[in-house]
């Protein structure tokens, strides 16, 4: 890793964690376990089989909100970040959303058809629906014609800048959402479990921001210099 990075190789899993707990979602899109003790991030890695390159540049990314490793083709594992961004999408789609929504229903009164409790939840689902669409076109369509790139297999038919000139940032409507809940929901004896909801969709807000800048400035550009040197026959 480039000395100029927060995180290295040599540095304790642990204090990433402390340092940084947001890493906890990296750690668990890579299927990294907990209970590793003290051990480093090196040794981590290498005992779950982890790319620890890979790791550490997500991490590092994530952490200082830029990317230094434009110039270092070798500076992480396309295949291995693919596969962190799967994670990610299972994520999103199989238990963070599935879980705001069960939280939203406990919090709002959806007895009222027509009140601003069923609208948020109307909102809510298709905002879901956009995300799933968005990412299962990802999985199907991006993730496959990368995978031909790696076994080598140029395609004239599509190429990654078709999929990043369309990338839409999925967290804007999140941003609506909350603002509905926050100015318009009525007050309710005891707001807890609203409030509590609402730091849920603000966390999955960032996180959603955080995942599309992994693809748009990680991912996207090391597809594109795998397809040069397909290209160029190198």
């Amino acid at each position: 890793m480039n000395g100029q990075h927060k995180y290295r190789a040599t540095d304790k899993m642990s204090d990433l964690i402390c340092d940084n707990y947001s890493l906890l979602m990296v750690m668990s899109r890579f299927g990294l376990s907990l209970g590793f003790g003290d051990k480093s991030v090196k040794d981590v890695c290498e005992t779950q089989g982890v790319d620890c390159r890979t790791f550490l540049a997500v991490a590092n990314f994530i952490s200082e909100g830029q990317l230094l490793y434009e110039a270092q083709e070798d500076a992480f594992s396309l295949s291995a970040l693919m596969e962190y961004l799967k994670r990610a999408h299972t994520y999103f789609l199989d238990f963070n959303l599935p879980a705001i929504r069960r939280k939203l229903i406990e919090a709002i009164d959806c007895s009222d058809s027509d009140g601003v409790a069923f609208l948020i939840l109307k909102f809510f689902d298709e905002y879901a629906r956009e995300v799933r669409k968005h990412m299962e076109y990802e999985n199907q369509a991006v993730f496959t014609y990368v995978e031909k790139l790696l076994r080598g297999e140029a395609d004239d038919s599509y190429d990654i800048r078709t999929f990043a000139s369309k990338h839409n940032q999925i967290d804007t409507k999140l941003k609506e959402l909350k603002n509905i809940i926050i100015k318009y929901y009525p007050e309710k004896v005891n707001n807890n479990l609203l409030n509590a909801v609402l730091f849920d969709i603000f966390n999955c807000e960032q996180d959603l921001a955080s995942h599309c800048q992994v693809e748009d400035c990680m991912f996207v550009p090391a597809v594109e210099q795998m397809e040069r040197r397909l290209k160029n026959g190198k």
